[in-house]
């Protein structure tokens, strides 16, 4: 079947309504003013300005929206990113990052019109807690420098470095800074038990309270914090300049890698997401679509100066819980940014660093699934390996090669545990024994069945040697039983005329029966029945014990010369 570009913003206007439309209206605006800190703290943790961040959200929201494949996906710059994007503006410069995000999205654009959607599912939930995990410790250590107001001009982007910069500057700390990073974390942190006791609080997200509020207190009291104003100058209160980052085509070759990383992310965060989404509110998205999305999104973003961006499950959840069902409210959600940045981007001048800073802390903490650490010792040993070892590599090193070692444990695992329950067991061929052409005069079976179980593929292919070992006898007829081999490969396959050749070279004849569909069709198509002989292929063990039968008078008295 061919792929249909058809974006579910299409397949929601007929039925669309104005009772709809109120639900989208107030949960693109509740989602809206929920998204302007997180873009804000999300960039300037990036080490990107706040309109970057901000600027992203309103681009890729509306394309999220407009080009999707599910009804109430929102997008924009996570949490999740911060780390990879921290890393690629320290070591390549923002210019580059915007041509990594582009090229990123090329990526995921041919991802999503290759069809390649369902294959992100593949990846073991091992892995994505790992890498989640992994990704919620980096984002924490990275606010460490504002939150505590370290005097650090450049924060590295390698772990030890950064714990070693901050361990050397600890001694810097601000406390008016401190003090108020602290209050506003705890207070967004037990934001849901407050909410609870006083329903004012039930009316607005955490995240735009405490940005207020710890706004106003900075404000009022004159703190001596650093604010958006001091270090970016504020955000422009105008249109971003359109065109393309300043690259040369000598700058595309390193920035692949990071590219493939920002377009492995993309892809998994905002298909995991869009999953979420489904169970909320009884839907199934396309995955391939939503690709295609992110791709377009992640193209457009850098030319209006923004950066990578995804589907936010914190702000997807935020619009279904608000009554959001169609992309309608994704489009109110960013033009609603748009008229802030056009009408009130001068206020942002007062925003505390500290307050975007446990902002971002509190994402970190909640974005963890930190309950599964507490659970491991029930989980089998491979399950603790796997996660483990991708949570390790991702704080330590790089997502991607935390992901790519995930996959490749995950792999090895599963071919060990598939390789234990392929058998390859020898049939009791009591009754038979009784036939005086099945027996040679010291007593020993002229004919030897074995059943096969499971897949015989290339990890498991080695269990064909038992057939040829001579512990097994010198039987002058072989069965292969395949009514409970479900699946064969090529490394299967080529055990297989193996071991039909070393028989055939002791003047053993091979015989197979019971053929499953997918072994079947491969035997045929090889052209290894052709060499068998179709007279040799039966139709279950009794058969083959019949064509056995017929086979043994022509062999006798080649055992002695052959053996």
């Amino acid at each position: 079947m061919k792929f249909a570009f058809r974006p579910k913003l299409l397949e929601c206007l007929p039925t669309y309504n104005r009772a709809q439309f109120g639900k989208d209206l107030a949960s693109g605006i509740t989602v809206g003013v929920l998204a302007l800190p997180l873009a804000m703290a999300f960039a300037i943790a990036s080490g990107c300005s706040p309109a970057a961040g901000i600027w992203t959200a309103i681009v890729a929201g509306l394309l999220t929206s407009l080009f999707g494949g599910s009804r109430v996906q929102i997008g924009g710059p996570t949490g999740a990113f911060i780390p990879i994007i921290y890393g690629i503006v320290a070591i390549h410069g923002f210019a580059n990052l915007m041509g990594a995000t582009m090229l990123a999205g090329v990526f995921l654009l041919a991802m999503g019109l290759a069809r390649m959607g369902q294959l992100i599912r593949f990846i073991p939930v091992t892995v994505v807690i790992g890498f989640t995990n992994g990704i919620a410790v980096v984002i924490f250590l990275a606010q460490i420098k504002d939150f505590f107001g370290l005097q650090i001009d450049n924060l590295p982007a390698e772990f030890f470095g950064r714990i070693k910069t901050l361990a050397a500057n600890a001694h810097s700390i601000d406390l008016p800074t401190l003090a108020l990073a602290s209050v506003c974390f705890v207070f967004l942190l037990s934001y849901n038990q407050l909410a609870q006791r006083f329903s004012l609080l039930r009316r607005a997200p955490g995240p735009l309270v405490v940005l207020i509020v710890g706004t106003l207190v900075s404000f009022l009291f004159n703190l001596p914090v650093e604010t958006i104003g001091s270090r970016f100058n504020g955000i422009p209160q105008e249109l971003p300049n359109f065109g393309l980052p300043d690259l040369s085509i000598h700058d595309f070759g390193k920035l692949i890698s990071p590219a493939i990383t920002i377009a492995l992310l993309g892809a998994i965060e905002s298909l995991l997401s869009a999953r979420v989404a489904d169970s909320q509110i009884n839907d199934r998205h396309d995955p391939n679509q939503e690709l295609i999305a992110q791709g377009l999104s992640n193209i457009a973003a850098p030319l209006f100066g923004g950066f990578a961006a995804t589907g936010a499950i914190a702000r997807t959840t935020t619009n279904v819980k608000t009554g959001g069902r169609t992309p309608i409210a994704g489009i109110i959600h960013a033009l609603v940014l748009l008229g802030i940045v056009l009408i009130a981007a001068p206020l942002a001048s007062y925003v505390p660093l500290a307050t975007l800073s446990a902002i971002v802390m509190v994402v970190a903490v909640n974005m963890g699934e930190w309950h599964h650490f507490i659970e491991l010792r029930r989980y089998s040993y491979n399950y603790r390996v796997i996660l483990l070892a991708t949570f390790f590599v991702t704080v330590v090193f790089d997502l991607t090669i935390a992901v790519e070692l995930g996959m490749v444990l995950a792999s090895l695992f599963f071919i060990y545990r598939m390789s234990e329950l392929t058998r390859i067991e020898r049939l009791p061929l009591t009754e038979e024994a009784d036939e005086p052409a099945f027996l040679y005069p010291d007593g020993t079976m002229r004919v030897a069945a074995w059943q096969l179980f499971g897949s015989l593929f290339f990890g498991a292919v080695n269990k064909l040697e038992e057939l040829l070992d001579p512990a097994a006898g010198h039987p002058e007829v072989v069965i292969l039983d395949m009514a409970r081999l479900i699946q064969l490969d090529t490394t299967g396959l080529e055990g297989l005329e193996n071991l039909r050749d070393q028989l055939q070279k002791r003047g053993c004849t091979l015989l197979v029966c019971g053929l499953n569909s997918q072994p079947g069709s491969l035997l045929y198509r090889s052209g290894f029945i052709d060499h068998l002989g179709d007279e040799n292929v039966c139709l279950d063990l009794t058969a083959a014990l019949k064509r056995a039968y017929i086979l043994l008078p022509n062999l006798m008295g080649g055992f002695e010369e052959d053996y």
